[in-house]
Parts: C-alpha cells; structure tokens; sequence
C-alpha cells in the first residue's frame, strides 16, 4: 500500500472526515476515493470474510502474549 502524507492545508480539509471523499482533478476526472479509516477496515474485513466485528478484530489487534512460533511448532510436531 502506498502512503501519502499530507500537508496542513489539505490535512485541514480533511478533518473531521466521516464519509467518503472522492478526490478529482481540475477537470472533475475522479483519481481516488478516501475512506475514513475505521470504515475502510469494516469493508476489508467483511470483504475478506472475516467472523467477528470491527470492534473484536481491535481488541484482538491490542492483546499481547501469546507464544513463541518456534513452540507451536513443536506442538504440532514439526
């Protein structure tokens, strides 16, 4: 994926954003569509057929611990 950072004057446009943005060029040919983060991730997951809500893959994404791959290996018999 790409990353663009943005410069305050546009950065300022954009705040608060909520909903889709369509971003055009000077002759109204449309270049992008930018989503608010927390939206663009509900598609993905959906799209990716993920089982579990945005708000459990957040949670899931903050918890630590866990085991080395190295002794789950070992567990499966590899």
């Amino acid at each position: 994926m790409n990353k663009v950072i943005l410069d305050e004057p546009l950065r300022s446009k954009l705040n608060g954003l909520n909903e889709k943005v369509e971003l055009c060029d000077e002759s109204g040919n449309t270049l992008a569509l930018v989503l608010p983060y927390e939206q663009y991730w509900r598609l993905q997951l959906a799209a990716d057929g993920y089982p579990y809500s945005y708000e459990e893959f957040q949670r899931s994404r903050a918890e630590t611990g866990g085991r080395p791959l190295e002794d789950i290996w070992k567990t499966l018999g590899r």
